[in-house]
Formats: structure tokens, sequence, C-alpha cells
């Protein structure tokens, strides 16, 4: 595949619009939240959370070498402790609440952020999506996932509040960062790479859904970092 021509602006269409329909959902969830009642947003919340399970559970059957796995959850978690993502996460959750009144206190906007960016950054389609706007100019793959994840900002936005809009900033980022360092990043993405990658990822998914029906106070943005290095293993194992 040849990378396509017409500068970043173009490159980054696929991320642009999916960081806008987040923002968009979210919105739209925002302004429905207000006509939810405490019990309606807790039910919502908890159906939300079984759902986020699934996802997790889906995405794990997607690994093939289990020891992978293991050696990116250790290896990650070092380097996501070490640096105490989640104190970090929350941190800007915190400056961002004193800045933006919320309807819910019992909502952080750090909780909302970790969740959406972590559903909507794992994943097969942002891979594979930001490679091909990367590399061929085609967006498809980015557009299809921009409708999705603008539909779940819609419910997630409800439940969990405005930190979800903010993961939108991290989806820009992120996608947009594999489109323009395509070439680079093409050969070390592999099928294989990318599977173990979801696998990974997915099993944060569900450690988040666990958060989310408070069976666990797991540290999730601390075992982030795991997501990325079956890139490195997958070449020695």
């Amino acid at each position: 595949m040849q990378k396509a021509v017409g500068g970043d602006k173009v490159v980054l269409l696929g991320s642009l619009v999916n960081s806008a329909a987040i923002i968009l959902g979210g919105s739209i969830g925002l302004v429905i939240k207000k006509g939810l009642s405490d019990r309606l947003a807790k039910a919502v919340m908890n159906a939300l959370a079984l759902c986020v399970l699934y996802i997790g559970i889906s995405g794990m059957l997607k690994g093939e070498n289990v020891l992978i796995t293991i050696l990116s959850m250790v290896f990650g978690t070092l380097v996501g402790e070490g640096f105490d993502l989640d104190k970090k996460i929350k941190q800007l959750g915190d400056m961002v609440e004193q800045k933006v009144s919320s309807p819910d206190a019992e909502i952080s906007v750090s909780k909302g952020f970790v969740t959406a960016s972590l559903l909507f950054c794992v994943g097969a389609m942002a891979i594979v999506g930001a490679l091909q706007s990367g590399l061929t100019g085609n967006h498809d793959t980015l557009f299809a996932k921009s409708l999705i994840d603008g539909i779940a900002a819609i419910v997630m936005a409800s439940s969990l509040g405005i930190g979800v809009l903010l993961s939108a900033g991290l989806i820009l980022i992120y996608e947009g960062g594999i489109s323009l360092f395509a070439n680079i990043l093409a050969p070390l993405l592999t099928d294989n790479v990318i599977n173990e990658m979801t696998c990974v990822g997915s099993l944060l998914i569900v450690g988040l859904a666990l958060n989310m029906l408070k069976l666990t106070e797991l540290k999730i943005m601390n075992y982030a970092p795991a997501v990325f290095f079956p890139i490195l293993f997958g070449f020695f194992i």
C-alpha cells in the first residue's frame, strides 16, 4: 500500500470525525442525563457495565498466545505503577472538575474519561482504521467506528457525565498518531500483534466492567501500558 498524498489534514480526517462523533454523542447524552432520575441513572450504569463486560470477554478470545498476554500485563503494570498513571489521570480530572460544574457529584470526571478512553481506544478498528487512513487515505473503517462510538457516547455520557467527552482528545492523539506514523508502525502491527493487543486491552475492559459494577477497585490506567507490549513480545515469542 502507498501512503496517501494531500497533507496531514487528509490523513487525520478519520480521527477528527471519530473525535467529533464522540463529542456530539456525549453532548446528547449529557442532555438526556438531566432528565434521568437517580434510579434510572443507576440502572443505565449497571446495564452499560454488563455491555462493557461482554465487549471485554469477546475481545479476549482474539488472543492466541497466553505467554504474551501474561508478560504484557506484568511489564505494562510495572510501567503504569512506576508513573502512577491512575493518579495523574485523576488529578487531571480534578482540575477539569473544578472548572466544570457537574450535575452529579457522585461521578468524577476522571472516571468517565478513563472508562470511555479505554473502550474507544482498545480494539482492532482503532488500530487498523488509523493505519488505513495513514497509508491509503481510506477512512471508511474510522467512519464506521465513529458511528458506533457516537452511539456509545450517548449512553455512556448519560450515566458517566462530561468525562466521556474529554476522551475525544485522547482518541485524536491515539488514532492520529498511528495515522501520521503509519509507514513506520505498519510493519510492526501484524495481524497477530493486533489480536494480542486486543486481547490484553480486553482484559483491561473486563476489569473496568468489574469496577463499574462496584465489585473491584482496580486502578485500570496503571495497567494500560500493557496494551502496547505485544508489539515488543510478538517478535520474540
